[in-house]
């Protein structure tokens, strides 16, 4: 047997049970990659054309099957089994404690996307709903200037953030913190960053298997999703500095979020999924009564 033959049957089981994706694949084939990858050791970037022809031994084979059989019956995200996620090329260790990194934030902490709002004076940053810490992390190496404050409600997930910043070595630039929002985070700070619990409760209920093996806390919103959210808009200038920014993710909640605030005019920000998951608003547009709109 060759890699190739064990990745078009791994990828045919894994389309024939009709799983979810989204937790770092958007595919069958592309989750047997990675599972297969992983269980063989190899590079999870390898050239899958130059290894196709690779033998595979019987009990390579035996053992990335069971893999592929445990996504199948246990209906949990890849991650979850391998213990890691990687984003923007950086390798993150998660486990259940936490939500599967997936945020598009990281694609603007990579890209640039909302340097411009930025300035040389920015440096106490705040990653709130830190969870398994990747945004902190990627938000360190990005700025080496800055310090971060990861914060987070739960101390499990602080628990998973921890073995995170001590693994990319930033001890003494990431600082963990317990908090219920921004109770615990007084600032003032530059920029906030933020990928909250934001599904709907109606997205909730028809969540698959996937999803719900992940923290319900990190991912229910409330009715419309912005529970979390009214809170933050509320509480944050008073912990913003004067030229500071808030970079908020709220998925495919946009319709509810203008609802929410209709006051509010933020700037949206491209990301691989449109202009539509991601929103930045500074102090002063937090600041805008409600019936300046």
């Amino acid at each position: 047997m060759t890699l190739q033959d064990l990745l078009a049957g791994a990828t045919a089981r894994l389309d024939a049970a009709a799983l979810a994706y989204g937790h770092g694949t958007t595919n069958a084939h592309d989750e047997a990659a990675w599972l297969v990858l992983w269980q063989l050791g190899l590079p999870l970037d390898s050239d899958l054309g130059t290894l196709a022809t690779r033998p595979v031994t019987e009990a390579e084979a035996q053992a990335a099957n069971a893999l592929i059989q445990r996504r199948i019956a246990t209906r949990q995200p890849a991650a979850y089994l391998t213990r890691e996620a990687w984003l923007q090329g950086v390798p993150f260790y998660v486990d259940e404690r936490s939500i599967v990194p997936r945020s598009f934030i990281a694609e603007l902490i990579a890209d640039g996307g909302f340097d411009a709002w930025l300035s040389e004076d920015t440096r106490q940053v705040l990653d709130l709903c830190t969870g398994n810490g990747s945004l902190a992390v990627l938000a360190a190496m990005a700025w080496p200037d800055i310090q971060v404050t990861g914060a987070d409600l739960s101390a499990d997930a602080l628990a998973v953030a921890r073995i995170n910043v001590d693994k990319h070595g930033l001890q003494e630039r990431i600082t963990l913190v317990e908090s219920d929002g921004l109770a615990a985070c007084p600032g003032p700070w530059d920029l906030i960053l933020c990928n909250p619990p934001y599904v709907n409760a109606g997205s909730m209920a028809a969540l698959p298997p996937e999803y719900r093996a992940e923290p319900e806390l990190a991912l229910a919103g409330g009715a419309d999703g912005m529970d979390f959210v009214r809170r933050l808009l509320r509480d944050a200038p008073a912990r913003m500095t004067e030229n500071a920014v808030l970079v908020l993710e709220i998925g495919n909640e946009r319709e509810h979020f203008e609802a929410a605030f209709p006051h509010l005019l933020p700037d949206w920000l491209e990301t691989s999924a449109g202009s539509d998951q991601v929103l930045l608003l500074t102090r002063d547009m937090l600041a805008l009564p409600e019936d300046a709109a």
